[in-house]
């Protein structure tokens, strides 16, 4: 199942505090990124980030469970992310992003 672009666009307006946010559509889902690193994505209407450390501190400090989802199959489970926290939300896009490695250059 492909994820909605309402979804999509009320994942964006919960990360509209954040710079640097933005998405590409990828074969009827989304990829989210956070000043350049792919943070996670959109994938059947959920909100999946990568397992940082950090991501999963702010899971734990909050007290709620690290939920991990397929976002397909044959992929690497990802961190079902609480949409409805904006604050937490914010919080863990800008942890993920700052544990992630910048993006290797494009050889041409």
């Amino acid at each position: 199942m492909a994820s909605s672009k309402d979804y999509l666009d009320f994942v964006l307006e919960q990360l509209d505090e954040l710079e640097g946010i933005s998405f590409r559509p990828m074969m009827g889902e989304y990829v989210l990124y956070c000043g350049g690193k792919v943070v996670g994505g959109v994938y059947d209407d959920r909100l999946l980030l990568k397992p940082t450390p950090g991501a999963l501190r702010l899971l734990e400090e909050a007290g709620l469970p690290a939920e991990r989802e397929l976002p397909y199959e044959g992929a690497k489970p990802l961190l079902l992310a609480d949409v409805d926290r904006r604050e937490l939300l914010c919080r863990m896009v800008e942890t993920v992003a700052a544990e992630l490695p910048l993006p290797k250059k494009k050889r041409t």
